[in-house]
């Protein structure tokens, strides 16, 4: 989610060299965000593609919105077209205000209509993850400013660096940015967050031990050995200038 190519591509090589299953299976659907969010929409292509062909139901509901991102950036609008499809009838059943905000955001990028740009980004300010709210914003924005709405875009593409940039998503917080400068506004500069200090596996350990999990439960969840999650946390720990479980609980951006 990061954004950050080469720890994201090291991670995901190394999962997939110990052949876990779905564990090695996802790493296509997130090599589909990272390149999204750093605007290589071929490579974008090519992994959502790759996750879609799994066929798993979980992964292949969650990629197909990627898949028609970056076929739609690609050019390859009837890639697009049959991923929207597929997206609506998983999501169309289920009725909820995600899956419809999801679905109304991968067919903005389709048919390019206000309306539901504008539908995507409601349908997700109702308890939705956020980065699927902050996404749609950007989503919304970018098409406000090629309108030549400068005004109404920087309200959303504001809402989008701010957000993208809690939650860590540096890539399309970076591409939220290079909007904004093309309204003519600067985004501004945000104060160092924890999540700066961390690589992406000292990040992933810090949340679950913050959400309580013991080194054992996380090395399970990692293929790591309890010793290496312990090293981990002494790293994290002199980071973070902090020195117990209990202080990286109370850390609000690790909440």
């Amino acid at each position: 989610m990061r954004g950050r190519r080469r720890e994201a591509l090291d991670l995901f090589a190394d999962v997939q060299s110990r052949g876990v299953g779905q564990l090695a299976a996802n790493t296509d659907g997130a090599a589909a965000v990272l390149y999204n969010g750093l605007g290589d929409y071929p490579a974008a292509l090519e992994a959502a593609r790759s996750a879609v062909a799994r066929k798993d139901l979980f992964r292949a509901g969650f990629t197909l919105p990627e898949l028609v991102e970056a076929a739609v950036r690609c050019g390859q609008r009837t890639v697009a077209e049959q991923a929207l499809e597929s997206l609506v009838e998983r999501t169309e059943p289920a009725g909820t205000p995600y899956g419809h905000g999801v679905a109304a955001g991968a067919r903005a990028l389709v048919s390019g209509e206000e309306d539901d740009y504008r539908e995507s980004v409601e349908r997700l300010a109702d308890g939705s993850p956020a980065p699927d709210l902050a996404r749609a914003h950007l989503r919304y924005g970018e098409w406000l400013r090629r309108a030549g709405r400068r005004r109404d875009a920087r309200e959303h593409l504001r809402t989008a660096h701010e957000r993208l940039t809690e939650i860590g998503m540096e890539a399309f917080a970076r591409r939220a940015a290079g909007e904004l400068r093309a309204t003519g506004e600067v985004a501004r500069r945000r104060s160092e967050y924890t999540y700066d200090r961390l690589t992406m596996q000292e990040m992933h350990i810090a949340h679950e031990v913050a959400a309580g999990a013991t080194s054992k439960e996380v090395a399970a969840g990692l293929f790591l050995s309890p010793r290496t999650v312990d090293a981990h946390l002494r790293s994290i720990f002199r980071k973070l200038g902090i020195t117990s479980r209990r202080q990286l609980k109370d850390m609000p951006e690790l909440g």
